[in-house]
C-alpha cells in the first residue's frame, strides 16, 4: 500500500464536528497514478513513483515523454517517489486515491511555505526593537553581530536579516476530519504550508 498522496491546497474553511466548529484545510488529493516501480532486485530498494495532475503531451520535454511512454502511462505534471515495503506488489498504472485514507486518523502534510522575500530581524526572528525616543539610532537594527579580538568573525548561524519563507515545511499529526471520495477531497484540521493552489504531499502519520 502506498502511504503518500499528492494534492493541491484549495483553501481553509470551517465545519461542524460534534457541536464544535473545526477549522479545516481542504486538499484536493489525487487520484495519483503509479508511473514507475522500483524493486530491490533491480534498483537496490523498493519504491514507487506516483504522478499527479495530467498535462498535455506538448508541454512535456522529450526525456520525460520517453519516461512516461516507456512505462505506459499518460504524462503528469508532478512526480514523487515513495518508499514501499514490497515494490513488486505494485504495477504501473495503479491508482492512489483518497479512499485509501478513509480509515486513517492523522496525517503528515509537507509543502512549501509562503515566500516573504528579504525581511529584517524583527519580522524574521522576532527581535525586539530599540527605543523610539528622539535621538535614538537603534530602532529596528539588529545590534552587535560579533566580537573584534576573538573570534574576530561573525559566527555561523547568527540570526540576521535575510530571505524568509519559501521553505520545505512538514506539519505532523494533523487530524484527518473527513474524506470525500466522490470529489477527491480531504479535510485536515488546522493549517498546512503554502498558499491557495499550492502542491502538498499527504502521508499517513
Amino acid at each position: 500500500m502506498v502511504n503518500t498522496i499528492i494534492g493541491r491546497k484549495l483553501g481553509m474553511t470551517q465545519i461542524w464536528d460534534d457541536d464544535n466548529i473545526v477549522p479545516v484545510t481542504v486538499i484536493q488529493a489525487g487520484p495519483c497514478t503509479v508511473s514507475q516501480v522500483k524493486t530491490k532486485e533491480a534498483d537496490g530498494y523498493d519504491a514507487v513513483q506516483i504522478g499527479f495532475d495530467d498535462v498535455a503531451a506538448k508541454h512535456v520535454n522529450k526525456p520525460m515523454a520517453g519516461h512516461f511512454k516507456a512505462h505506459g502511462v499518460e504524462p503528469m505534471r508532478y512526480l514523487k517517489e515513495v518508499r514501499v515495503p514490497e515494490g513488486e506488489k505494485h504495477a504501473c498504472g495503479d491508482k492512489v486515491t483518497v479512499a485509501d485514507f478513509a480509515d486513517i486518523k492523522a496525517v503528515d502534510v509537507t509543502g512549501t511555505s509562503k515566500g516573504k522575500g528579504f525581511q529584517g530581524t524583527i519580522k524574521r526572528w522576532n527581535f525586539s526593537r530599540g527605543p523610539m525616543a528622539h535621538g535614538s539610532r537603534n530602532q529596528r537594527k539588529p545590534g552587535s553581530i560579533g566580537q573584534c579580538a576573538y573570534p574576530a568573525r561573525v559566527r555561523k548561524g547568527l540570526h540576521m536579516g535575510g530571505h524568509m519563507g519559501d521553505d520545505r515545511v512538514t506539519v505532523k499529526n494533523l487530524k484527518l476530519v473527513r474524506v470525500d471520495t466522490e470529489q477527491n477531497l480531504m479535510l485536515v484540521r488546522g493549517a498546512v504550508p503554502g498558499g491557495k493552489n499550492a502542491i502538498v504531499q499527504v502521508r499517513m502519520a
